[in-house]
């Protein structure tokens, strides 16, 4: 299953640079590529970018019943990557933006509290990150990193473009699709060191004592 995320992942990510590619730099407007490109919504990588943290959540959820350790954290986990599957959906972040009244770099002012979240996950996973194995826990990193640099950091010269130079010119198009890349290949890499902790694991109907 590794793979076949692997596979998906890059072929939504090399057909939305197509996409933008025949757009922009070949002046070919189609239906088809609005299908493919990342910086539409309602389309099927919207589809892939709400799919891929509901089945981090669903792995969370089946790597907690086995854990005897810090069930409660993995459990937590899960339901964040929900939260962030529905978010994707519906972009409730959205809403946050219109809390702020600012410009340039934060013309997507939910960035702010955004970056005040990660942070605060970030502290609060510090311990169950160290009570880790040292790869499991590297590659979390990892993908959080990726996550995080996509979902928010890249928000920040988006913001500034868009601001300058508006949301249909290929400088937007360039920058959101590496966003949106960043997302795609840190949701991966965390769904597949998931998939990794489950190998050879069996499941029983009561889950072991939490110490």
């Amino acid at each position: 299953m590794k793979r076949w995320l692997i596979v998906l992942t890059a072929g939504f990510c090399g057909l939305g640079l197509v996409a933008e590619l025949l757009r922009h730099a070949a002046g070919i407007e189609h239906p088809v590529l609005s299908l493919c490109s990342l910086s539409y919504e309602g389309n099927l990588p919207s589809w892939y970018a709400s799919a891929l943290p509901l089945l981090c959540a669903a792995l969370l959820a089946l790597v907690a019943a086995g854990e005897a350790v810090d069930r409660r954290h993995w459990r937590g986990l899960a339901l964040g990557f929900v939260y962030i599957s529905i978010d994707e959906a519906v972009g409730l972040h959205e809403l946050l933006g219109e809390l702020f009244d600012t410009g340039g770099v934060l013309r997507f002012g939910w960035v702010i509290p955004a970056a005040a979240i990660v942070l605060a996950v970030l502290v609060g996973s510090l311990g169950f990150l160290r009570r880790l194995d040292p790869p499991t826990a590297r590659r979390f990193v990892y993908a959080g990193a990726l996550y995080v640099t996509g979902a928010v950091l890249f928000e920040l010269p988006l913001g500034w473009w868009t601001e300058q130079y508006g949301s249909e010119s290929p400088g937007y198009a360039l920058i959101d699709w590496c966003e949106e890349t960043l997302e795609f290949g840190g949701l991966t890499l965390f769904a597949a060191t998931l998939l990794g902790r489950l190998e050879g694991r069996s499941f029983t109907l009561g889950p072991p004592a939490e110490r």
